[in-house]
Formats: C-alpha cells, structure tokens, sequence
C-alpha cells in the first residue's frame, strides 16, 4: 500500500479556510511532506481591501513557510487561489472555475467556519451548515473525487457526558431549521436563539453538530471522515514548535499572563483544559484523507482528536515558575497557582504600583 506521501503524490487538493490558523498548517504540511503533491486550490475571498491573491502572497510570506521556501523556492507555483465566498449561493464560485475544480479535484479538505462563540444564528448557520451543504454538492460534481474529509469539533456534541467517535442525531432537522429561519427577521431569531440551541453553550457547538448531520448524510455518494479537535493551540514540532498565528484561545490566555496583563480568571482547577498541537490535529487530517481514498470505509468515520481522556491537563496545573523571568519585586509563594472558590489566581510578574505588588 502507497504511503501517504506517496498517495498525495500527483494530487489536486481543495482546500477551504486555508487562510486561518489550521488550513495554514495544513497547507504548509503538505506542501513539505509530499512534495509531489500536483497543486492546492485554496478558495479564498478577498477581505480588507486586500484581493484574494494578496490574501494568499502575505500568506506564503509568512516565516511558518520557511522550511518550505528552504527545499523548493518555487512552490508558491502550486497554489492555485480560486475566488470564493461562503456566505453566497453556490460559494460564489464562478461557472469556469466549478469546471475546472470538477475535472481534477481529488481531496478536499474543508477547514472553513466560523468559531466565534457568539456568532448569531442565522450566520453561523449559513457559514458552518449551509456552506457546507453547497461544498457537498460541488463535491458530487467531481469526476476524480476520492476522499472528502470535514473539519469538525469536539464541542460539537459538549453536551454529552461522554463522547464516542460517532455521529449523534441533530437537535433540529437542519432542512427545517434552514427553511425556518429564512422568513424571519434577525430581532426574532435572536429571541429564540436560547430555546433553539437548548443545552448547548453557543451557536458554534449547534451548528457544528447540524453540520456533521449534513455531511453524513452524503456517505453513500462520497468517501467521508470528519476529524473532532479539542483547543487547538501552537505546534508541539512542526514545523518549528511553538507555532500560533493569533490570540484566539488559550494561546491569547498564556500571553496575557506571561505579559503580567492577566492577573486573575474565573476558572476551576479541576477542569480539564484540553489542548491539543495543530500538527497533531493535522497530521491526522493528512493520514484520514489517506485512509478514506484508500479503504472507503462505510459508514463514515469519525476521529475524536482530543488529550483529555488519555493525557489530561487541568487548568489548576498551569504554572509559570520557571517559565517566567519573576519581577524582583514581586512576592513569590510556594504556589503560582491559588485555589478559590470557582477562582484561580495566578502570580504574574509586573511592576509595582502605588499598592506594592499584588497578586
């Protein structure tokens, strides 16, 4: 059997969101580790006055892509941008580029949503179910499809105690829900966001659930696998550790506490805190999209990509001693993490005020 560099080998890959955190790794890791990948068609709009070619050129500039730039100087000659926007009909693509996506496209991997936790409904609904819905039916067009795998989360079902690597019923039909939302107006969908969403914290978990409803109802057409991250945080090794293009998340909580600009945050110790390195994640994309051209598994599979059940971290074990240059100043306890009712304090180097150094 092919290895997986090997089997991307001669490949036409489409990927969505190759803009973002995750599709840049993704990008970069296929462009190093199968080098005799054919091309990478990015669907990108153009966004801040920028075009969608810009988009990609400032993209490529960036230092994550040395390693690349180092082995073969020219391989911005694969990446092929096609213009897109998924808040349109039919992702705004237009007719001569569906035909050409259809003709060669072997692999898709679709990477795009929002993640913004408190997105409205309607728009999170368009961006991570109905775009969804229509990168599915331009996938059923292609002639050379062989995998198509979709970037989930292991929110999406967070309201679960236990979360097994299968695809859950959906809280609502998403065709009705779709059909529903259409006629009313924003003031009415936001009253009844809370009941809709029910026992799940945000319109990101919901509609990432509806959307792995979505996919699986395409298995019998397409080869699917649907990967299930946790945090997604900075690279453990690839391809340099410590890689992160943003503040989203955990990593925004770590640098502000390493500046001394996070003193305190509501948290409990016990929690797990489950962080998972973006190579790791794609990594696995890479091996799934492998896996499914090549095994076509049916029913479809599901990859939980998580920490927490095998090796859990707890936010009361985060600890800066010996991380951080202390300012002589400041007091030192035996703990840099301190226990509160539903609170955890952390002891954080910064400049005396008027009070003295405080914790």
């Amino acid at each position: 059997m092919a290895s997986i560099p090997e089997y991307y080998a001669g490949k036409n890959v489409l990927i969505t969101g190759a803009t973002g955190f995750m599709g840049k790794v993704l990008v970069e890791k296929l462009l190093r580790s199968c080098p005799e990948v054919k091309a990478l068609y990015l669907l990108v709009r153009p966004k801040a006055g920028q075009s969608m070619q810009q988009r990609v050129s400032d993209m490529m500039m960036c230092r994550l892509f040395d390693r690349v730039r180092e082995d073969n100087p020219d391989f911005h000659q694969k990446i092929i941008p096609i213009s897109s926007e998924l808040m349109q009909p039919g992702l705004a693509i237009s007719p001569e580029d569906v035909e050409k996506l259809s003709a060669c496209i072997n692999v898709i991997f679709h990477c795009a949503a929002t993640i913004r936790f408190d997105e409205p409904l309607k728009h999170a609904l368009q961006l991570n179910v109905i775009a969804t819905q229509q990168l599915l039916s331009l996938a059923q067009q292609m002639n050379h499809l062989e995998a198509f795998i979709h970037v989930s989360t292991a929110y999406a079902n967070c309201n679960r105690k236990h979360i097994d690597e299968v695809i859950y019923p959906p809280p609502v039909e998403p065709k009705k829900l779709i059909e529903s939302l259409e006629w009313m107006d924003d003031g009415i969908v936001r009253d009844i966001t809370a009941r809709l969403i029910g026992d799940r914290p945000n319109t990101y978990t919901y509609t990432k659930a509806l959307a792995e409803y979505v996919v699986q109802q395409e298995q019998d057409k397409l080869n699917i696998a649907i990967i299930r991250p946790s945090i997604v945080g900075a690279s453990w090794q690839e391809p340099f550790p410590g890689w992160i293009d943003n503040f989203n998340g955990p990593s925004g909580i770590f640098i502000a506490a390493g500046k001394g600009i996070l003193r305190t945050m509501r948290a409990n110790n016990d929690a797990v805190a489950d962080l998972i390195p973006v190579d790791v994640v794609i990594n696995l994309t890479l091996a799934a999209g492998w896996y499914t051209a090549k095994h076509r598994p049916k029913p479809a599979l599901v990859y939980n990509c998580t920490t927490g059940g095998i090796n859990p971290f707890h936010w009361g074990e985060i600890d800066f001693e010996g991380q951080l240059k202390l300012h002589p100043q400041l007091a030192v306890t035996s703990d840099l993490v301190i226990s509160a009712p539903a609170t955890t304090t952390y002891l954080l180097p910064w400049k005396r005020n008027s009070a003295g150094p405080c914790v």
